[in-house]
């Protein structure tokens, strides 16, 4: 075995020496060294493997951060980019690779978002388990930090990256390259005098309590100063009294403004002395507009707070369109990620494609494409796993079957045996329903979708179990059902589809009880033909067409039965549609490609942000109601009309995405969208600021009317402008109109007045930059991106559109 780099600490400085590799697709070892938090380094020698199908990595374990490097190639990944670390019998690849490495002694590590995961393989099963200890437990450190902890680690960073020559102090020169770095254009000289200022023990640099005053100076915010200065007779602080003024006039909230002061001073006051004086600083109050109860996130809407006993068909359903691809949809890869990582951002409704498989085992890919291959058990396994992390609420496994008889029976096993008590396999209280059963009830249960060869009715009245039908038989019966969604096919495919249907197996059919898969034919044919408990699916295009020729019977269809919209089979990027539109004709399961970030995951992130982020949100009245007059592309509402005012106030330290353009500073502006009906979808927009990324100021206020704020989702993004080229993505943020923070209910709901409120800014961003929270107080190597804002919400008449 070689020996150990030429450069870096001699073993003698080491505690422990492990052996560790990185699995990737390159061929060439290379040495691997790591550090491990407090306890100096850990030198790992190359290894060469037979198959080439291993890299070790150079890298560095840090607080705070782990370091890896091969070569040139130098990624940081940070701890709180970190959502968990899973054993190696958990990952495809590691199983994959059993022959070369047992998997006792790999590990995986899992990213938040939709970056891929670090498969790696300690030397030993021992060293595996510290790797894995090690590693989560400063994921669980970093995740239980509160706001102030991230922002003193953050500083902490900074001062660490401007401090050139690592002496503990940072010169005026230093001062000046951190200042660029941070993304402030400041004059030099008004730079030197805020420097002289913090610089207390005038010995021309700074140290660590200084430059936190530094900081100090830079971040004072005039507007907030001036809103504190308002209610406070000292301009210090903020007494009792003076901080229920502020929750009354500015935050309207009413009666509980006394009790929930002191709730607010005990919980953002740094100090004790105002606590126990019942008092809020500058600084309190700052923390106070920064956290959740300053977000313009109504708080109270992040629980569960809607009415969870409806039936099924009265919510709408977060869902996946072909869960399993993690790319595109003709040569993707097919993976257990795809349910995983959609299960866990509460998606309640997952597709699963399954196919004949070698060795009589069935499996799930795209068909007729290039897309690779699981096992059909892997995804059930995975399914049953994380079902219920997120969210208790029901799962609906959309069951598009391709199988032959044999494997059919496949299928129903492992569903039955997998899953266990989970899977719903009988009506809950073996009796016939007479309408769908409610979250609630099916708590914890998870529920196939799927074609069936009787109907519920006549399950139910079989008083004995009836010998298998033999598969002529069944055929015939599967004959007279109506055919489910059509899966979609790219054009040079489709000619692939005109064989011959296969026979539904009876096992199979028996595990589909609430959600009937059938055809759609008419708004009428279904009335006529059709029970609550079945369900259609609709292609985008067949879904708007629908919309635009029949939207209110598309509504008054949506009261009773469930409908699916998926997206078109030329969506091969695996692209998106709005959802807006369908969840505007009360559509329940409106099937995403999760894998792809962008404008459409924002606003079904936006719509589920609610009600816990349990996958399920209880549809407007109007679109539950049978007798419902409500046309989507006609919205007739005189009384509910309502007028926003937002005042874009200002940002804070806004980070700069676009690492090729170094030389320059940030110039925001923000957009504001309205997505809802037709006539209230809207956007405008701040003008941009130059040159100030760090603390931008706008204070202008945009306008506008809503016909059905229902319906309405209200999202905010920060872009960076440039004249020369399309505006630079640098965060969002979407929520529903009526979680905006509107002040205490007892209030009149059209009068409110919503207070002045900081939110984060979030961003979906590509795989090769931060996973989608990073830009907000989640980790340290970003900064604690904000912006404020001030939201007036009046009543206004308006004629339908």
């Amino acid at each position: 075995m070689p020996g150990r780099p030429e450069a870096g600490p001699s073993p003698a400085d080491t505690s422990k020496r492990i052996y560790f590799r990185g699995i990737t697709k390159a061929h060439d070892p290379h040495q691997l060294q790591l550090k491990k938090w407090g306890e100096g380094f850990l030198w790992l020698p190359p290894r060469h493997l037979e198959r080439g199908s291993a890299q070790t990595w150079n890298g560095r374990i840090e607080f705070g951060h782990i370091m890896l490097w091969c070569n040139c190639f130098y990624p940081a990944i940070s701890i709180s980019d970190v959502d968990t670390v899973r054993e190696g019998h958990e990952s495809e690849l590691l199983r994959n690779l059993a022959e070369e490495f047992p998997l006792e002694q790999g590990f995986t590590i899992v990213f938040h978002g939709r970056r891929s995961n670090l498969d790696l393989v300690a030397n030993s099963v021992e060293e595996a388990q510290i790797w894995m200890q090690g590693l989560q437990l400063l994921v669980d450190f970093v995740t239980s930090m509160d706001q102030q902890e991230r922002l003193d680690q953050w500083l902490s960073d900074w001062f660490q990256h401007g401090d050139k020559n690592q002496d503990g102090r940072m010169t005026f020169g230093e001062v000046q390259r951190l200042l660029h770095l941070m993304n402030v254009e400041m004059d030099q000289d008004h730079a030197f005098q805020l420097f002289q200022r913090a610089d207390a023990s005038q010995s021309g640099t700074l140290e660590g309590e200084e430059f936190v005053e530094f900081y100090k100076s830079l971040t004072q915010r005039p507007e907030v100063q001036e809103l504190f200065e308002k209610f406070s007779s000292d301009g210090q602080k903020l007494t009792l009294l003076e901080f229920v003024d502020f929750l009354q006039e500015e935050q309207k909230e009413g009666e509980r403004a006394s009790d929930l002061a002191l709730e607010l001073i005990d919980c953002y006051e740094p100090s004790d002395s105002g606590k126990l004086r019942h008092v809020l600083s500058m600084d309190g109050f700052l923390s106070y507009l920064y956290s959740k109860d300053g977000d313009i996130f109504n708080p109270t809407c992040l629980p569960i707070y809607q009415d969870m006993t409806q039936p099924l068909n009265q919510y709408y359903i977060s869902s996946s369109h072909n869960t399993y691809l993690v790319g595109d949809q003709l040569c993707g890869q097919s993976s257990v990620e795809g349910y995983i990582r959609a299960l866990k951002r509460g998606c309640r409704c997952v597709e699963v494609d399954v196919w004949d498989g070698p060795s009589g085992e069935p499996i799930v890919y795209h068909g007729h494409t290039l897309t690779s291959r699981i096992p059909f058990k892997d995804v059930v396994a995975a399914i049953g796993q994380y079902a219920f992390q997120t969210s208790d609420y029901p799962v609906i496994l959309s069951l598009e079957n391709h199988c032959s008889w044999e494997q059919q029976e496949i299928i129903a096993r492992h569903l039955t045996e997998i899953l266990g008590n989970q899977l719903l396999s009988t009506t809950l209280d073996g009796h016939l329903p007479t309408q769908l059963p409610s979250p609630e009830e099916l708590r914890r249960k998870i529920l196939v979708k799927g074609k069936k060869l009787k109907t519920l009715e006549e399950d139910l009245e079989e008083e004995e179990e009836e010998p298998e039908s033999e598969p002529e038989e069944a055929e015939l019966q599967l004959e007279a059902q109506m055919e489910s969604e059509p899966q979609e096919l790219s054009p040079r495919s489709k000619d692939k589809k005109k064989k011959s249907k296969p026979i539904l197996c009876p096992s199979l059919s028996a595990l589909v009880v609430y959600l009937k898969a059938v055809t759609f034919y008419s708004f009428t044919h279904s009335r006529e033909h059709y029970r609550f408990y079945e369900t259609s699916s609709f292609s985008e295009a067949k879904a708007k067409s629908l919309i635009k020729e029949a939207g209110n019977e598309f509504v008054l269809h949506n009261t009773w039965q469930l409908s699916r919209v998926y997206p078109s089979g030329l969506r091969t990027d695996s692209s998106n549609y709005n959802p807006q539109e369908f969840w505007n004709a009360g559509c329940q399961m409106v099937a995403l490609n999760m894998q792809t970030a962008g404008l459409e995951m924002d606003l079904c992130d936006g719509l589920f942000r609610q009600n816990a982020g349990s996958g399920y949100v209880l549809k407007p009245d109007f679109l539950r109601d049978a007798q419902s007059s409500f046309h989507p592309e006609r919205p007739i509402s005189p009384f509910k009309a309502q007028t926003l005012l937002i005042q874009v106030i200002s940002g804070q330290q806004l980070p700069k995405v676009d690492k090729t353009k170094e030389e320059s500073i940030v110039d925001p502006l923000v957009r504001v969208e309205i997505f809802g009906v037709r006539p209230d979808t809207s956007r405008q927009e701040t003008s941009y600021v130059e040159n100030n990324g760090f603390n931008p100021y706008w204070g202008q206020t945009l306008c506008f009317r809503v016909l059905v704020p229902e319906l309405a989702l209200l999202r905010f993004v920060v872009k960076d402008y440039d004249w020369k080229s399309r505006n630079d993505f640098i965060g969002q943020y979407t929520l529903p109109w009526n979680c905006m923070q509107q002040g205490e209910p007892v209030l009149p709901p059209l009068a409110r007045t919503p207070a002045l409120a900081a939110f984060l800014i979030l961003s979906p961003a590509p795989l090769s930059r931060l996973p989608p929270h990073t830009l907000a107080l989640q980790g340290w190597h970003q900064p604690p991106s904000s912006l404020h804002l001030c939201a007036h919400l009046h009543p206004g008449r308006a004629r339908g559109g």
